[in-house]
């Protein structure tokens, strides 16, 4: 029970500073349509999490990791992905020729998806940690990538220009390609990293 109430703060803790930084995001963001477009995603799960809360509750590992991407994501929707200042400064400085914050957030949406989608499926199936799972969770977050591209998609079918900073291929055509490709290999860095850490957190609350 002590456990439990310490869970619960440190959830709060994690809740409230991920509301001062989606208010901070929106304040003076670059582009309102852009913001609300990198933003959603962000509500939406943060929505389901509290909704699910009480049925079910991810280990801490996740909830910083979800905490994490949706910070990425808010100050890509505050600044746009292209126009991200230190990854400005970091093209200059090496020459890179284009802001590579989108490439960092793609990582990240490989790292995170596959870190909740193994505690999913080892809670609710009845799987066991292995090789298969590993395969099994890579697949799925390269599915949630590709999902991801289908609706950068139609949001540009939909809004035609209006949605060129969301989509921040900065002229290159191969950034979907790319941004599947660093999503998978953030998935796989998440599960070797991570899977071990994982498990004792998966421990304290079996």
């Amino acid at each position: 029970m002590e456990q439990s109430n310490k869970d619960r703060k440190f959830h709060v803790i994690l809740l409230a500073s991920l509301a001062v930084i989606f208010i901070w995001s929106y304040i003076d963001c670059h582009d309102l349509f852009t913001w609300f477009l990198e933003s959603f995603p962000v509500v939406v799960g943060v929505v389901i999490l509290l909704c699910a809360y009480r049925r079910f509750r991810f280990t801490n590992l996740s909830y910083v990791l979800i905490l994490i991407f949706s910070v990425i994501l808010l100050i890509g929707a505050h600044y746009t992905y292209a126009r991200m200042p230190l990854f400005d400064w970091i093209s200059e400085v090496f020459g890179l020729g284009r802001n590579h914050y989108d490439r960092f957030g793609h990582v990240f949406q490989g790292i995170v998806p596959a870190i909740i989608g193994r505690e999913l499926l080892l809670r609710t199936l009845p799987l066991k940690p292995s090789k298969w799972l590993c395969f099994i969770i890579v697949c799925i977050c390269l599915a949630v990538s590709a999902f991801y591209e289908v609706l950068e998609w139609l949001a540009v079918v939909v809004s035609g220009d209006k949605a060129t900073s969301f989509l921040a291929t900065q002229g290159d055509p191969w950034d979907p390609q790319k941004d599947m490709a660093l999503c998978l290999v953030g998935a796989i860095v998440g599960l070797l990293a991570l899977s071990k850490l994982h498990d004792k957190g998966l421990e304290k609350i079996s």
